[in-house]
């Protein structure tokens, strides 16, 4: 399969942040890449090139719709944490690829997911709308990333960090995680939906695996100035995200937060870049080099 090709890509989730990355990238890569949304007006105009179209991942006719003519899909499911409701979707999107000849869906999992199923719902729709994806028949590659830096370019994270040096996030301070980037997922999306050999895969993608101290010592290199990483609670973080997205959202989010918190599986989010590298054919930005590529102004009156 070769990408030098262009092809017609729809890109689930594409309004999001990481679905948007994808759209974004594909569109710049020449692909044709169309996107549903309940709001077309207002579906990020930062994204040239990609066609938004409305509808509803709940809506089978909508997503059929959506689908006519597509050779990929790329899937990234929105913060919905109800399983009826994830199952509909992802049903709807199985059945609108397979009846389209859709040659490969790739699924980004958007969390690393753990072995045993469990009562965490972050995780457990995830798991769902996999397996419904797999059941379809649609040759499938799925990609499981752990935490996404471009949660810290944020307004919760960023005024701290650069007028105070506190990076604060709710980990534990030991907590290893291999941190990515959204245009980094987007970039393994893209080899996820072209390169030869990766059906049936699944990807614990992720880059340089680091403890709290460790990724304050990143954002330092790449800052230029000391930083100081702080451990923030998961229900300080779920409290603080429910004013941004609501409680129900909020509280899907940080499943993953209060998991992590109780000691369960210490190792979800560590792990070696190397095998996904490989697998993909990409290398992942080191930690440093991506803090020193973002506009951190935007966050403080004071010049760094």
């Amino acid at each position: 399969m070769s990408e030098e090709i262009h092809q017609r890509c729809l890109v689930v989730g594409a309004t999001g942040f990481q679905g948007g990355a994808v759209a974004r990238l594909l569109a710049g890569r020449g692909h044709r890449v169309r996107s549903l949304t309940r709001r077309p007006a207002v579906a990020r105009p930062d994204i040239a090139g990609v066609s938004f179209v409305a509808g509803d991942l709940g809506s089978r006719d909508d997503v059929m719709w959506a689908f006519k003519g597509a050779t990929h899909a790329a899937v990234t499911m929105p913060l919905e944490y109800d399983p009826v409701r994830i199952q509909s979707y992802a049903a709807n999107i199985a059945e609108a690829a397979l009846e389209n000849g859709v040659n490969r869906i790739v699924y980004n999992a958007n969390t690393r997911v753990p072995p045993d199923a469990g009562m965490v719902a972050a995780f457990e729709t995830r798991r769902l709308a996999e397996a419904v994806l797999r059941d379809s028949g649609v040759p499938l590659v799925v990609l499981r990333p752990p935490v996404y830096l471009d949660n810290l370019f944020s307004p919760w994270n960023g005024p701290a960090l650069i007028d105070e040096g506190v990076l604060a996030y709710p980990l534990a301070a030991d907590q290893r995680v291999g941190w990515i980037s959204h245009d980094d997922l987007a970039v393994a999306m893209a080899a996820a939906l072209f390169n030869d050999g990766l059906d049936g895969r699944v990807l614990d993608i992720g880059g340089q695996a680091v403890d709290g101290p460790g990724l304050a010592e990143e954002f330092a290199t790449g800052l230029g100035r000391p930083v100081e990483y702080r451990a923030l609670p998961a229900a300080a973080f779920e409290a603080a995200l429910a004013k941004a997205i609501g409680a129900t959202s909020a509280a899907g989010v940080a499943g993953i937060y209060h998991y992590m918190a109780s000691g369960t599986d210490e190792r979800l989010m560590d792990g070696d870049p190397e095998e996904a590298e490989q697998a993909l054919g990409i290398k992942l930005t080191p930690i440093a080099d991506w803090v020193a590529g973002q506009p951190w102004q935007t966050w403080s009156s004071r010049p760094l």
